[in-house]
C-alpha cells in the first residue's frame, strides 16, 4: 500500500493548493507532518503565510461567477466525476491518511475514505435539489417565491482527527450550493485534503473553485476568517478556537458555523442488552483513537447493571490489539501526537487521586514505546463534577457512573456544557423515545452509538455549536434564502399607499 505515490514526490511543489495548482508557502516557517505510529517525518514544507491566504480568496472569488452560474445539473454531474475519481484513488487516500494520523488502514479503509466518497457521490445528486417554498399568492395582490442562491467564497477551518472526511463535510455542501471555497486543515494533517483539491481538479471542477492553504491557526487561519472577501466561515475544532474565530468573524458580520467538543454521555437503562452496550461502549469510546467529538465518554449505567457492564467493558478493552496502523489486525492506533497523548495521560494521573483507573492508564512500551500510544483505559468512581467527566479528553478514555431513577440517568447525561451526540440503551420503547426528546444533542443513537450517514445532519447544542454538516439541511448553512415579490395588480396607486400619502 503507498506504492502509488511517495509523498515528497506527490507535494514537491509545495503544501498550498491555489487556482488549480500547488505552490510553496512563503512565511519562512516550515512544518513536520509526522508518522504518529513511529515518530518519523514524512513531509516538511513551508507554511502558508498572510500572502497565500489573499491569493487563495482572490483564485475562489475569480472563480465564483461561473462556478455559481453553472446550472446545478452541471455541478452535479461533475461532482458525480469528482466521486468517481475519489473511488480510483482509494488505496492512495487510504495510505496517506493513515499515515499522516496514525489511523488503523481497517478504520481509513471501511470508515474514512468510502464515506468520503459517499459523501461526495451524495452531494452530486443534492446539487439538483436545491428547494425553496413553493410559488403562492400570500398577500393576494402578490406572487411570492424563494430562491436560494449561492453566498460566495466559503473559508473553512477543518480539525487533525479526520483530515479527509472533514475536508469533504466543509467543502461538498458549499460547492454543490456553487459557492467557492478555502480551506485550512490543521498544519499536522494536509496530505488528504491537498489530495481531495487535487481529485476535484482532475474531476474537472474549475480552478479557484476549491483552494487549500496549509498554515498556522494565528496565522493563516485568523487571516482567512476576518478576510473582507469571505462571505462566511465554517470551523471544526474545540469551543475555547471556536469563541474566537466567532470573535474575528462577527468584525466583518459573516455567516458562521461551528462544530464544537463534546462530552457524549452513554445512557444505558436496566433492561438494556447488557452485551450490545458493552461492545457498543468499548467501540464508542475508542473509535480513531477516542479522537471523535462524537465519541463515547461518559457511561452512565443504572445500578442492576453496572457491576457487570464494567467487568464486560473492562475486559474487552483488554483484547483490544494496538499495534502498527498499517497491519489488518490492529484495531487502535497512535494518538495524532505525543503531546497530545501526554495531555490524555495527564488527565488519567490526576484522576487517580479521586477515582479508580480499572484497565489501562498506561503507554505501552516495547515495539510502540516511539510512537503516541495509549491503552484503552476504564474509570470508576469519579464524582459528578471531576474534571475526567466534565473535560473533553480526546483519548482512549470511558467513565462508568451509576444511577438509580431514569430522572437521573437523564438529569446527568445533560449536565454538561455540550451537546453534540449521546446515545440510550434500553429494550423499552417508552423508555427510548423519552431519552430521544430530553436528551439534548444534536444527535441520539438509540442501542448503537457512532454510526453516521451522509442523508443525516451532524451538528450539536449548546457549547458544541451550531449549523448543520452533511444532508441537505446543510444548504441552509451555505445559501442564502431570497424572498422575491411580483405586483399582480397592474394598478399604479395601491390601497396601502395611503398609509404614506393621501386619503383612501
Amino acid at each position: 500500500m503507498g506504492n502509488g505515490f511517495q509523498v515528497r514526490d506527490r507535494f514537491a511543489d509545495g503544501a498550498q493548493y491555489i487556482g488549480g495548482r500547488l505552490r510553496p508557502g512563503t512565511s519562512g516557517r516550515h512544518q513536520e507532518v509526522v508518522n504518529p505510529a513511529t515518530g518519523e517525518t514524512v513531509y516538511r514544507y513551508e507554511l502558508a503565510g498572510t500572502d497565500e491566504v489573499d491569493a487563495a480568496v482572490a483564485a475562489a472569488r475569480e472563480a465564483f461567477p461561473g462556478w455559481s452560474g453553472a446550472t446545478p445539473a452541471e455541478r452535479s454531474e461533475l461532482l458525480h466525476r469528482f466521486a468517481d475519481v475519489l473511488a480510483g484513488q482509494a488505496e492512495d487516500f487510504v495510505y496517506a491518511e493513515s499515515l499522516q494520523c496514525g489511523k488503523p488502514v481497517k478504520l481509513s479503509t471501511e470508515f474514512d475514505v468510502p464515506g468520503t466518497v459517499d459523501n461526495t457521490a451524495f452531494f452530486a445528486g443534492a446539487a439538483r435539489h436545491l428547494e425553496g417554498k413553493s410559488a403562492a399568492e400570500y398577500s393576494g395582490d402578490h406572487t411570492s417565491y424563494v430562491r436560494r442562491e449561492p453566498l460566495g467564497v466559503v473559508g473553512s477551518v477543518a480539525p487533525w482527527n479526520y483530515p479527509l472526511q472533514m475536508a469533504a463535510w466543509k467543502i461538498l455542501p458549499a460547492v454543490a450550493a456553487g459557492n467557492t471555497v478555502v480551506l485550512k486543515p490543521a498544519e499536522i494533517t494536509p496530505l488528504t485534503a491537498l489530495m481531495f483539491a487535487q481529485a476535484a481538479t482532475e474531476a474537472g471542477l474549475p480552478d479557484g473553485v476549491i483552494n487549500i492553504v496549509c498554515g498556522a491557526g494565528k496565522d493563516a487561519g485568523e487571516h482567512l476568517v476576518g478576510h473582507p472577501d469571505v462571505v462566511m466561515t465554517s470551523f471544526t475544532g474545540s469551543t475555547a478556537v471556536g469563541k474566537r474565530v466567532a470573535e474575528i468573524a462577527a468584525t466583518t458580520v459573516k455567516r458562521l458555523h461551528l462544530e464544537l467538543g463534546g462530552k457524549a454521555p452513554f445512557l444505558v437503562f436496566d433492561d438494556a442488552d447488557l452485551d450490545a452496550a458493552v461492545n457498543g461502549a468499548v467501540a464508542g469510546a475508542l473509535i480513531n483513537t477516542g479522537q471523535d467529538c462524537t465519541a463515547a465518554t461518559r457511561a452512565y449505567v443504572q445500578r442492576p447493571l453496572y457491576d457487570a457492564f464494567v467487568a464486560g467493558v473492562a475486559g474487552l478493552m483488554e483484547t483490544v490489539r494496538l499495534g502498527d496502523p498499517f497491519d489488518p489486525s490492529t484495531d487502535l492506533g497512535p494518538l495524532i501526537s505525543r503531546q497530545q497523548r501526554d495531555r490524555v495521560a495527564g488527565f488519567v494521573e490526576r484522576a487517580r487521586a479521586y477515582a479508580t483507573v480499572v484497565t489501562g492508564g498506561e503507554a505501552p512500551g516495547g515495539d510502540l514505546a516511539d510512537g503516541a500510544y495509549y491503552r484503552p483505559t476504564l474509570i470508576t468512581g469519579a464524582a459528578q463534577d471531576s474534571e475526567i467527566v466534565t473535560s473533553e479528553i480526546f483519548g482512549p478514555v470511558l467513565v462508568v457512573l451509576p444511577f438509580d431513577t431514569d430522572d437521573e440517568g437523564i438529569r446527568l447525561a445533560n449536565d454538561t456544557p455540550y451537546g453534540l451526540a449521546a446515545s440510550a440503551w434500553s429494550r423499552d420503547l417508552y423508555r427510548a423515545n423519552r431519552a430521544t426528546r430530553e436528551l439534548r444533542a444534536g444527535c441520539v443513537w438509540i442501542n448503537d452509538h457512532i454510526p453516521i450517514i451522509s442523508e443525516m445532519p451532524h451538528g450539536g447544542y449548546k457549547a458544541s455549536g451550531f449549523g448543520k454538516d452533511m444532508s441537505s439541511y446543510s444548504f441552509e448553512e451555505y445559501t442564502q434564502v431570497k424572498h422575491v415579490m411580483y405586483d399582480n395588480t397592474a394598478v399604479a396607486a395601491k390601497d396601502w399607499h395611503r398609509t404614506v400619502f393621501g386619503d383612501r
